[in-house]
């Protein structure tokens, strides 16, 4: 199944002691490139998140964000470091003594200034933490895979409907095709009794002749049938997709515009001028399409 690479995906999860929020973001981008934004204390859980992420999306720009709530009392412990207390209580004394100025030291004061009182988280559990965040990880990841399929759905049938669309405009250009050499030979021989009149001759085998290198010159056949086969392929992967396939896609428009810019400037014919622009148009809005694409 076609996938987009835009999409969204969110999960909660409870493990008892904490409880834990994840986002998952998707937009375009021509790799795989995954981000996770979490509190430090658990940038232990990092790689795996990202592996686990991987797993299930293959391309994108995607934004992990990670919240964690604690609803347990023994999220952290409040220490008292009593080295940093002594210097600044004896600091203190010595600015009093050195300015000769009274007042006292009070406990509120001593216990306010930086570092004397600190909250330090309690040790965790990395592989336990690790595996309650994986959780809703994964749902999240496949809650966005979804999505993605949703949407990738609705790109399958605008690529296919367009396919079409160059379809029946390369089948006009096909048979327009076709009459181009007798309408040359017809211009050839209006335009040589223009110019020298009915006093000379003109071997009519020389006007065949200038015709078939014209026709030769202008030929535009095995463009047409490469094109066709680009759009067969197309819909054929679309209708077989099972993984990423917006590279191959990608490679086969590049490939789809490479022929309609060789037909355009081989052909010799306005009608079949105007088709190709058409054809163009359409083959760019399935480009626009494809970067879309997973």
């Amino acid at each position: 199944m076609i996938r987009s690479m835009t999409g969204f995906g969110r999960a909660e999860a409870d493990d008892g002691k904490r409880n834990i929020t994840v986002e998952i973001r998707g937009v375009n981008h021509r790799y795989c490139d995954i981000s996770v934004r979490m509190p430090r204390r658990y940038s232990f859980a990092e790689d795996k998140i990202k592996n686990a992420v991987k797993e299930r999306i293959k391309r994108g720009k995607i934004e992990v964000s990670v919240m964690v709530e604690n609803i347990t009392e023994s999220d952290a412990t409040v220490k008292l470091n009593t080295m940093v207390a002594r210097q600044y209580y004896d600091n203190l004394m010595l600015l009093q003594k050195e300015f000769n100025v009274s007042g006292d030291i009070s406990l509120e004061y001593l216990a306010s200034l930086p570092d004397v009182l600190k909250a330090v988280p309690d040790v965790e559990d990395e592989e336990e933490i690790t595996k309650a965040v994986l959780v809703p990880v994964c749902e999240a990841a496949d809650n966005m895979v979804r999505m993605r399929e949703t949407e990738g759905a609705k790109l399958a049938e605008d690529l296919l409907s367009r396919g079409r669309t160059v379809r029946d405009l390369t089948e006009k250009i096909e048979e327009r095709a076709d009459k181009v050499p007798a309408l040359y030979t017809e211009k050839l021989k209006e335009r040589i009794a223009e110019l020298i009149g009915g006093s000379v001759e003109i071997p009519e085998e020389r006007i065949l002749t200038e015709a078939a290198i014209f026709a030769d010159k202008c030929s535009i056949a095995e463009e047409l049938t490469r094109l066709k086969s680009h759009l067969d392929q197309m819909a054929a992967i679309i209708a077989s997709a099972e993984g990423p396939e917006g590279k191959k896609l990608d490679f086969l428009v590049q490939e789809m515009n490479r022929e309609a810019n060789t037909i355009g400037s081989k052909a010799n014919d306005i009608e079949v001028t105007n088709l190709m622009l058409k054809v163009k148009a359409e083959v760019e809005k399935i480009r626009e399409q494809v970067q879309n694409i997973e």
